[in-house]
């Protein structure tokens, strides 16, 4: 037996009240990234307690196999030993800021970080080599030091090569990943993208001060550098586009040094 009709029955949905708002939508991964400001703070601590662990035990090996008759500390200062400890260290970073995106079993580790390979990266590319000319000219017009702790990873042609791969290829990397894919957007979830974009580059440019002396204008140059870098995340929502730029950046500045020293083999060009 069917049911009489009723005449007030609408079957279509009934349309929302124009008075009441429209739900917010879900945050995007960019506000709230599958990790907290805590998983932050332990990314920095491995990354110094690791290279300081890891300075020793490089130190070490290289007194036992290659340096016996040098002063312990004085190995342990030597660039190339330092040098092949951060690079142990940002391995071990590395491995943990997969198991940190991990924990979360549906998110995959680029995509979590906002990887987002760009299809016109040739443009990032350049834009890096003209921030670098650019940076350069503005440089001259502040009091620049001559001499630079940094400037120790060119004493020889073997450090400097040594040095430049490692500047072009696996420090952006790890800086990238670090600075514009895990601290950003806990940043920008807790302070807005503009504060975040400016702590961040602070910050980044505070991790390069010791290797510039500590001196305001070479460390104001990073500190744009890293505003440009960070903008250029904010905007595009993608790491790899800052990584371009970065790579690039260090690239143009490498390959300066490579043409002013002969192919890095008069060194002592860069203090003329």
């Amino acid at each position: 037996m069917s049911l009489p009709p009723n005449p007030g029955f609408d079957p279509s949905p009934p349309l929302l009240d124009p008075q009441i708002p429209p739900p917010l939508p879900a945050a995007v991964p960019d506000e709230n990234p599958p990790w907290t400001g805590w998983d932050v703070a332990q990314i920095v601590v491995l990354t110094i307690g690791s290279v300081f662990v890891l300075v020793l035990a490089t130190a070490f090996a290289a007194h036992r196999l290659f340096y016996p008759r040098a002063p312990f500390m004085d190995v342990a200062a030597y660039p190339l030993v330092a040098l092949s400890a951060q690079l142990l260290a940002y391995l071990v970073v590395l491995v943990f800021m997969y198991f940190v995106v991990a924990r979360d079993p549906g998110e995959k580790f680029f995509r979590a970080l906002r990887w987002n390979w760009p299809r016109n990266w040739s443009v990032y590319v350049m834009a890096g080599v003209a921030l670098a000319i650019g940076l350069q000219l503005f440089a001259h017009f502040l009091p620049m030091p001559k001499d630079l702790p940094v400037d120790r990873y060119f004493q020889t042609t073997r450090q400097a090569w040594v040095f430049s791969i490692f500047g072009v290829t696996f420090a952006p990397l790890m800086e990238e990943l670090f600075f514009r894919g895990f601290l950003y957007p806990v940043l920008a979830r807790r302070m807005g993208t503009v504060a975040a974009v400016v702590v961040t580059a602070l910050a980044f440019s505070l991790i390069h001060a010791s290797q510039l002396g500590r001196a305001w204008a070479p460390v104001l140059v990073i500190f744009i550098v890293g505003l440009v870098l960070t903008i250029t995340r904010a905007v595009t929502k993608s790491v790899a586009a800052g990584l371009l730029i970065h790579a690039a950046y260090n690239g143009t500045l490498t390959l300066a040094m490579f043409v002013g020293t002969h192919g890095f083999r008069n060194m002592e060009r860069l203090t003329q």
